[in-house]
């Protein structure tokens, strides 16, 4: 009987030590693919707000002119920032291009002043840069504004196409880990029928029953969070090691916010799968229990 009772501990104990190492690399796994995507959501919006436009200003502005009408141009929302490029370092910048100078041939610079407007990445979408095009146009002492449309719809297309194949991705990771955690979680309260059934024979209550299975549910989700966090950290310092070249995400703030939500999804994800196993055993009459 004694050695019986060992082997059952040592059954109980085995599966709750591998439930608690599957939350974990779980965890782990949703934790890690959260901050790659995070980080291909903001690769994705740097190059959104690498999206410029010119604004080529008419000829005989006056400096007063030229600078109330960059201020007007930096009240506009979708606007990051605005640089003044003059038509002498337009030139510049165009005979270093081209290799030639231009100016030979034509005997005058015929390239006009202007300003360098960068975008924010919510402001990089096709309909928005046609709005903004029409409200920069209708200011006073510009010319025209110049963009390469196709290459922005193309770009914009794109980015669209890999944000939304990131969350599907995401989400369908999310589904089967929580059907393999389900699994894992009720296997270990399978290896614990027999005590639930003891306890339902002498008469224990539902909230009884279930009150010890929920601390440890809760203990469990702890360790396992915490084994997750330590192995994502770890994951984090070594890519920012590995890959000094590539720009992850370094914000303490949002590091931290991911390893919360590990221990606090380690902990709701044990505490429901186990509420919802152990309910089983406890709705289910005493005679079906050893046949499970």
């Amino acid at each position: 009987m004694a050695r019986e009772d060992k082997r059952i501990k040592r059954k109980v104990r085995n599966s709750y030590l591998i439930s608690t190492v599957s939350i974990a690399l779980v965890l782990f796994l949703l934790g890690s693919v959260s901050y790659l995507i995070l980080n291909a959501l903001s690769a994705t919006d740097r190059l959104k707000e690498s999206v410029t436009i010119y604004v080529m200003l008419k000829d005989g502005l006056s400096e007063q002119e030229t600078a109330d009408l960059r201020k007007q141009i930096e009240t506009k929302e979708s606007v990051r920032e605005v640089k003044y490029i003059t038509k002498e370092q337009a030139a510049e910048d165009f005979r270093a291009y081209i290799g030639n100078d231009f100016e030979e041939f034509l005997d005058e610079n015929p390239l006009p002043n202007s300003f360098e407007v960068g975008l924010t990445a919510e402001a990089s979408e096709k309909e928005a840069i046609r709005s903004l095009e029409k409200e920069l146009t209708a200011l006073t002492g510009v010319d025209e504004v110049i963009y390469q449309k196709g290459v922005i719809e193309q770009i914009g297309s794109n980015i669209n196409k890999f944000n939304l194949i990131l969350l599907l991705f995401g989400g369908a990771l999310l589904f089967i880990a929580l059907i393999l955690l389900n699994n894992t979680i009720r296997m270990t309260i399978v290896a614990k029928r027999h005590i639930i059934n003891t306890m339902k024979l002498v008469g224990a209550t539902r909230g009884f029953i279930l009150r010890p299975f929920l601390a440890s549910a809760t203990a469990h989700g702890i360790y396992a969070g915490a084994i997750a966090s330590i192995m994502f950290i770890a994951m984090v310092a070594g890519l920012g090691e590995g890959l000094p070249e590539v720009r992850f995400l370094k914000d303490n703030m949002l590091l931290l916010g991911i390893v919360a939500a590990m221990i606090i999804g380690g902990i709701i994800i044990s505490l429901l799968f186990t509420l919802f196993a152990v309910n089983k055993f406890v709705r289910m009459p005493s005679g079906k229990a050893y046949l499970y």
